[in-house]
């Protein structure tokens, strides 16, 4: 079997999964499971989100809402580049919608998802040279003991875990939310330090 053979197999396997109807670890999800995810042998930027959110779950397209406009914006990159799969794979912490709080938030990512699955399908990706960790649940898988004590200070020190000797190299995002207005108003770094330098990367690779 070839190797992109074997990609392709587990990924219709994680798009097949039912674990969090069938065996779920909690709550049962609240809704049929749509796993959404991409992935290529070509694509040297891995894209690690949360979890699809509503919209996203009813198209079955990565980041397809408002926060996938910003998230673009912060990239330097259109729809077209986007959803090339030969540029970007997009690999969530959570492969369906978990449905909402009692707020009327996301919950968290499911817990059946990365155990049954991350591990195989990274390995499968042995070309990434960069990986965008957005938020809370993708550094703390990802970036292990780089990650500091918030999500703010993991995204500020954001030099060091670049440029920290691993493999792939690892940018860390917040969400790009709208919900984040505030945060990105309280830290101007973000726009004018960071973003220029998360372009320049993203355009090697592209």
């Amino acid at each position: 079997m070839r190797m992109d053979d074997t990609l392709e197999t587990l990924l219709g396997q994680i798009r097949a999964c039912r674990l969090c109807r069938d065996r779920p670890q909690g709550p049962s999800l609240p809704h049929q499971p749509r796993p959404v995810v991409v992935a290529s042998r070509s694509a040297r930027i891995l894209i690690v989100g949360q979890a699809p959110g509503a919209r996203v779950h009813a198209s079955g397209l990565p980041f397809d809402d408002r926060s996938g406009d910003r998230l673009r914006e912060w990239l330097g990159v259109g729809r077209e580049e986007f959803y090339d799969p030969d540029k970007f794979a997009i690999v969530p912490m959570g492969f369906c919608f978990p449905g909402y709080d009692d707020k009327g938030s996301d919950l968290p990512p499911r817990r059946e998802c990365a155990p049954a699955w991350r591990s195989r399908l990274i390995s499968e990706l042995p070309q990434i040279e960069l990986l965008l960790a957005i938020g809370q649940y993708a550094q703390a898988w990802h970036l292990g003991g780089e990650r500091r004590k918030s999500m703010t200070e993991t995204v500020r020190d954001w030099r060091t875990i670049l440029n920290v000797s691993r493999y792939p190299r690892a940018f860390p995002l917040p969400h790009p939310s709208w919900r984040n207005t505030g945060w990105i108003r309280k830290n101007p770094w973000f726009e004018a330090e960071l973003l220029p330098a998360l372009q320049a990367e993203v355009q090697r690779f592209l």
